[in-house]
């Protein structure tokens, strides 16, 4: 059977797979300390200590991705967070309440179809939890982590996880009167997002995840209200500096929508850094055997010292 137009051919789907199944071959990487920043079996937050000793260490957030949706928690990238602290930095790993199957009748939506993707994202609590894990942050790594130096945080994220890192450093610019709405700018050194979700019109555009942007804004009816509080494309400019990392072969999160994000932020007057990565697809930038999580490294670098 020919692939239906726009559609990946089967050589990128064989390369996509083979980069899938190398970034998840890492076994979990146990922290250095666990700490909640909520009562909630998943507002945990994993702490990894510099593995060379340092005081003073910068301190990467990591949000991970997994299109928002349960089957995907913190651990698929602790090696990349041990890579990191391999690397000289103090790494904090977010979990994060994400959609399940145990809520898509509340939202409205009806049954899974059986074998769909559970329902990406809750709304508002995977937005609570990022905010409230970020404001956090600054006692519970003082706390864990005596040696991370809270004054140069940089936010990192893959995919959906990017999106995240995104938006928490624009909670500044949210509308009036949303709850996670800062009076000021967080305190970060910087975003360093990678293959994000970062523009919800393209997302949707080119059905980014199977829905997944729509799912996580609850469904269809509330989308257009709710993506103002949630779309980073819309929440510009945001006066942090901001990087993205993006795959050109990348056919979960295609190149397009981290484009239209960099292309809205320079409407917007600000200027993201782009850098393209060749023959690259989405999961060699949270790979510690790629060498795209070198690059990933080197961005992270440039904006924590």
């Amino acid at each position: 059977m020919s692939d239906s137009p726009g559609s990946p051919d089967s050589a990128a789907r064989d390369r996509d797979e083979a980069e899938s199944a190398s970034a998840f071959a890492h076994p979990p990487v146990a922290p250095d300390a666990t700490a909640a920043y909520g009562d909630h079996p998943d507002q945990v937050v994993d702490f990894y200590a510099p593995r060379d000793g340092r005081t003073a260490a910068p301190l990467v957030v990591l949000l991970h991705g997994g299109a928002w949706r349960a089957p995907y928690d913190r651990a698929h990238v602790s090696p990349l967070a041990d890579y990191l602290a391999r690397r000289g930095f103090a790494v904090a790993n977010v979990e994060y309440r994400r959609g399940g199957d145990d809520i898509p009748q509340q939202r409205g939506e009806g049954q899974r179809a059986p074998g769909a993707d559970p329902v990406a994202g809750r709304w508002p609590e995977t937005f609570d939890d990022v905010a409230a894990a970020l404001d956090a942050m600054p006692v519970l790594a003082a706390r864990a982590l005596p040696g991370a130096d809270v004054r140069r945080i940089v936010v990192t994220g893959h995919s959906a996880g990017g999106h995240l890192a995104l938006w928490a450093a624009a909670r500044h610019v949210l509308p009036e009167g949303s709850p996670w709405r800062l009076p000021a700018p967080p305190p970060l050194r910087g975003v360093v997002a990678l293959a994000p979700i970062a523009d919800f019109a393209a997302a949707v555009r080119l059905g980014v995840c199977g829905g997944a942007v729509t799912q996580l804004l609850g469904g269809e009816a509330g989308f257009a209200d709710r993506a103002a509080h949630a779309d980073p494309g819309a929440l510009l400019p945001t006066g942090i500096a901001t990087a993205i990392v993006q795959g050109v072969d990348d056919i979960v999160v295609p190149q397009a929508v981290s484009e239209a994000y960099v292309d809205a932020a320079a409407q917007a007057g600000e200027t993201v850094g782009l850098t393209l990565l060749g023959g690259v697809g989405h999961f060699p930038l949270i790979d510690p055997a790629a060498d795209a999580c070198a690059v990933v490294a080197e961005e992270i670098t440039q904006l924590a010292w």
